[in-house]
């Protein structure tokens, strides 16, 4: 990556032009740079998929918005720099009493939690639900998700300070996953194993949780921050009526057009109520960037860290 000055883009068609605020910082953007990740864009490219910021302009088409207008955009590149260029499908208004900073850090993880737990997972009042990695951005967000909607949630992570961000987040009980004690703590807390289990980390975390999941709980396929995609013997799905289900996002979103705009108005309303609030940790200039990135890649974030301009 290196750090200089572009021309400041111009507004296509369907495009606002956004003077930035505050892009966040999210661990798949460290595999695009690696190109490890399921899409892989063509060079040149700026990374900084989620930003928050003032519209600038708006190009031809667009209806939604005007310049002045505080909003939230996600066009899934472009982000580390002053100004930027967001679909009006991927922008949507920053919620009332919500950061810069922490309207940077809500479309992704949210959205992403937002239609595991609801949509793929269908979560229910009262059940137990497993979070890994409880002090990601992911986690975070469906920890806190998980207890607007009622869930009993237990949240694993990797540091005695990471597991009191979890607790911090909502989580009734959280377990250190450095070993792989957890597993038996689980099935003494819930009695029966967690009814769905939230894992973005794969490897060995998602071979011990299908040890440790009720039968017919939910295993949900979100990501593979471990670096080592898993798999998992049929006969253990066959032999609890569990069911693995993949979390995929941003393929979703593309299918449905409205319905990022949907789930952030849904997202707003939780906002609103005091439910759900991002937890921004930690922030860098645009020329630290590379530094920001570096410090997700090393494990030291908890919730969200952004570039603010």
């Amino acid at each position: 990556m290196t750090f200089g000055d572009i021309p400041v883009p111009s507004p296509g068609a369907g495009e606002v032009l956004i003077r930035n605020k505050a892009t966040g910082l999210n661990f798949f953007e460290v595999l695009r740079i690696q190109g490890k990740y399921q899409e892989r864009p063509e060079f040149p490219w700026s990374p900084g998929a989620e930003m928050a910021g003032i519209v600038e302009a708006v190009g031809e088409g667009v209806t939604r918005f005007k310049p002045g207008d505080a909003v939230v955009g996600c066009p899934f590149a472009g982000g580390f720099a002053e100004y930027c260029t967001s679909p009006e499908d991927s922008t949507f208004p920053l919620p009332a009493g919500m950061s810069f900073a922490e309207g940077a850090s809500l479309p992704i993880i949210y959205q992403t939690s937002y239609f595991a737990l609801r949509d793929r997972g269908e979560l229910k009042p009262g059940q137990w639900l497993l979070v890994h990695a409880g002090a990601s951005g992911v986690g975070m967000s469906a920890i806190q998700l998980g207890k607007a909607w009622g869930a009993r949630v237990i949240a694993t992570a990797g540091s005695p300070e990471k597991l009191a961000f979890a607790r911090a987040q909502g989580a009734d009980h959280a377990l250190g996953y450095t070993d792989g004690t957890w597993v038996e703590e689980v099935k003494r807390i819930t009695g029966k194993g967690a009814d769905m289990i939230y894992d973005p980390v794969g490897g060995d975390v998602f071979d011990l949780s299908s040890k440790c999941i009720a039968p017919y709980g939910k295993l949900l396929v979100i990501g593979f921050a471990s670096g080592r995609i898993p798999s998992i013997a049929a006969n253990r799905i066959l032999l609890k009526n569990i069911s693995v289900v993949g979390v995929l996002w941003g393929n979703h979103r593309k299918t449905f057009p409205n319905y990022a705009r949907e789930t952030h108005d849904a997202l707003a309303n939780i906002f609103a109520q005091g439910k759900i609030r991002p937890a921004v940790t930690g922030s860098v200039p645009l020329e630290g960037a590379v530094e920001g990135l570096r410090r997700l890649t090393d494990r030291k974030v908890c919730g969200k860290i952004v570039v603010e301009f």
